[in-house]
């Protein structure tokens, strides 16, 4: 008795399986199922190019950020800097 009903749990599980499965191929292909289908691809498309373009901006900056020189420092120096600390300006057409 218990290998018939074993069986027929089998048998049941794939039959409500292949139903659902039945109805989702019978909805892809109705109407409603191709303008949702259409409605996902076009969200998909305009998330994957929101993501490029994140990338693409994220990247611009990077490259920008190696390639332009450090801008030096417009503030003037400090006042307790003593003659010691500062360099020597020299002419250079007074030494040969």
């Amino acid at each position: 008795m218990k290998p018939r009903a074993v069986w027929f749990v089998a048998g049941s599980a794939v039959g409500v399986y292949a139903s659902a499965k039945a109805r989702r191929a019978a909805y892809r292909v109705s109407m409603p199922g191709l303008i949702d289908q259409a409605a996902a691809l076009g969200t998909g498309w305009r998330a994957f190019a929101d993501e490029v373009r994140d990338g693409m901006s994220t990247a611009e900056s990077r490259l920008a950020d190696q390639i332009t020189p450090p801008r030096p420092s417009l503030e003037a120096p400090a006042a307790d800097q003593s003659a010691a600390d500062r360099p020597e300006l020299t002419d250079e057409r007074d030494h040969p």
